[in-house]
């Protein structure tokens, strides 16, 4: 009896000492808020980052991963998504060409995602209930200035949907998690899409992200970045060739140095039809590096050369970008640019949505959207995805204990504390949805 209660009491010391779900050892952090880029222990407690140390005990962790050699940094955002999936249209952004975000997020190292435009006032509601609100991912909408959303052909050209009041009204109704106002794809020479975008903007205080569809010498680029656009305001598709980022072959458009030095973002904004070499090789050689690195992820882009976050991200490594300017333009930045600084960054406190990066060497090949191919010889590759501290993502299982140390009749192996990847308790524990874990 005497040494059944000894054991109890030291058993139940040792889960005292325990204060931290998680542990990840010896990992390279790069977090661009506190500036830090070196080899640092981080503990997770109850979703949030606990502590960031060179040394943390290991004794006062209930999971302890080691990740030496590996990248440890805030989970990645993506700004310029398409995930606008389960609606009936076949041939739009609103329906087929957006693609379910759980799918392709966790295991590129993202954990939050901007909705570029799919959804206007009109279908938001519907966009929050079949995707936000069931998601995994962390989602935010930027909501279309068009009140039905990209719905494709005479919808994106009808001026009269183009409303500001409506448009600042549902932002403010959803306010963190609608984060932007977008314009997209108009093909007249009219500014009123720009216009009315701000002024949406504007009252909503929050951002324009504008893919500016065709240029016309009455509607040019110049004119929009250092004219319409205000500070903050983002101009995505930057290195897409096809509004004038050139002034000659080889060298890029003042108008785009200008924009900057008013304070308008430049996001990378990939996708299918928006990145060549052409222009992205003289811009990194004139200084002119993107705010933020986006996928443009949808149905059309992500087999083709844009693929995922991470192969974007390794495009700006064979560019001649650090690893370190790489990730803050896919965490800290994206995190500003949307009013959100609670993310992209792994301060004490803030959300613990990590990602565990290995940058591979070898010989490898990146595409632009003409099939033009750049050769690198560096490439981001997933490890590790945690989002509100659970592991939702572990490629080599750097999580797991080898099957022949278990049990013969070994079942689940893991624990609720830190594991996402496995229901628990019977059928499988409830996870929280989207919208619960975005306050």
């Amino acid at each position: 009896m005497k040494t059944g209660l000894l054991f109890l009491l030291a058993a139940t010391a040792a889960l005292a000492q325990q204060q931290y779900d998680l542990l990840l050892r010896g990992g390279h952090l790069i977090d661009a808020k506190n500036k830090i880029s070196a080899v640092r222990d981080v503990a997770i407690r109850d979703g949030k980052v606990a502590a960031v140390a060179a040394k943390i005990d290991p004794a006062q962790a209930f999971k302890v991963v080691d990740v030496s050699g590996l990248y440890v940094t805030p989970g990645l955002i993506d700004l310029h998504v398409h995930v606008y999936a389960n609606s009936a249209d076949p041939s739009a952004y609103v329906g087929d060409h957006s693609v379910y975000p759980d799918g392709f997020t966790f295991r590129a190292g993202v954990t939050s995602v901007s909705d570029a435009g799919c959804s206007g006032w009109r279908n938001f509601e519907d966009f929050k209930s079949r995707i936000i609100d069931r998601s995994k991912t962390r989602v935010f909408a930027m909501l279309n200035i068009v009140g039905s959303g990209m719905k494709g052909g005479k919808f994106e050209q009808d001026l009269n949907d183009m409303e500001a009041k409506p448009t600042a009204e549902m932002a403010l109704r959803h306010k963190g998690l609608v984060v932007g106002v977008k314009t997209a794809h108009y093909a007249g020479p009219e500014w009123a899409p720009v216009e009315r975008a701000v002024e949406a903007g504007t009252i909503a205080n929050i951002p324009v992200m504008v893919d500016f569809g065709r240029a016309y010498p009455e509607r040019s680029m110049p004119e929009l970045v250092t004219k319409k656009l205000r500070p903050g305001d983002i101009y995505t598709h930057c290195f897409s060739g096809l509004r004038g980022e050139l002034e000659a072959p080889g060298h890029l458009n003042p108008a785009m140095f200008a924009g900057r030095r008013r304070g308008v973002i430049f996001d990378v904004g990939h996708g299918g039809g928006s990145f060549v070499w052409r222009v992205a090789v003289p811009a990194i050689k004139e200084g002119f590096l993107p705010d933020s690195i986006s996928t443009d992820l949808h149905t059309g882009s992500m087999n083709a050369g844009m693929k995922d976050m991470l192969n974007v991200m390794s495009k700006f490594l064979a560019l001649g970008l650090s690893v370190d300017d790489v990730i803050a333009r896919s965490t800290r930045n994206p995190a500003r640019e949307i009013k959100h600084e609670e993310l992209g960054n792994l301060s004490a406190g803030s959300p613990a949505d990590i990602a565990v990066l290995r940058v591979e060497k070898g010989s490898f090949g990146f595409v632009d959207m003409y099939g033009a191919r750049m050769r690198g010889s560096q490439k981001f590759l997933c490890e590790m995805t945690l989002r509100d501290g659970k592991v939702v993502y572990d490629l080599n299982g750097l999580t797991r204990e080898d099957w022949d140390k278990l049990p013969q009749d070994y079942r689940a192996s893991g624990s609720p504390r830190w594991d996402g990847t496995l229901g628990y308790g019977g059928g499988g524990a409830r996870r929280k949805t989207s919208a619960e874990t975005k306050k």
